[in-house]
């Protein structure tokens, strides 16, 4: 399930910064209303939480996530997702180079 590129979208121009440069996200509008944004993670270890569910799809690189609640680690590459429930967060791990992804919001 892996997208290359949106048709007939908005983008935000103004960057959604985390962590000091370390994930940096773009907001992408779509006409039914829906939003994900597409960004990058830098090399570190990050917490996000999440007010409604998730979908993070790993477009490049790859990452170990650790969801809340869970102490199993998965590791995600290109073509790949995972899912986050709704008030929840994710541990997300880069350990070498870019780990680019797209972020879908489900509800």
């Amino acid at each position: 399930m892996s997208v290359s590129q949106f048709s007939g979208v908005t983008i935000h121009t103004k960057a959604n910064v985390y962590f000091d440069g370390g994930v940096v996200s773009h907001t992408v509008l779509f006409a039914d209303g829906t939003k994900k944004t597409i960004g990058v993670i830098r090399p570190g270890t990050y917490h996000f939480g999440t007010a409604a569910p998730e979908r993070m799809e790993i477009v490049a690189g790859a990452c170990k996530v650790t969801l809340d609640g869970q102490s199993e680690v998965q590791t995600y590459g290109a073509a790949t997702y995972f899912d986050v429930p709704g008030k929840s967060g994710f541990t997300i791990v880069v350990e070498a180079g870019l780990c680019e992804y797209v972020c879908s919001f489900l509800a």
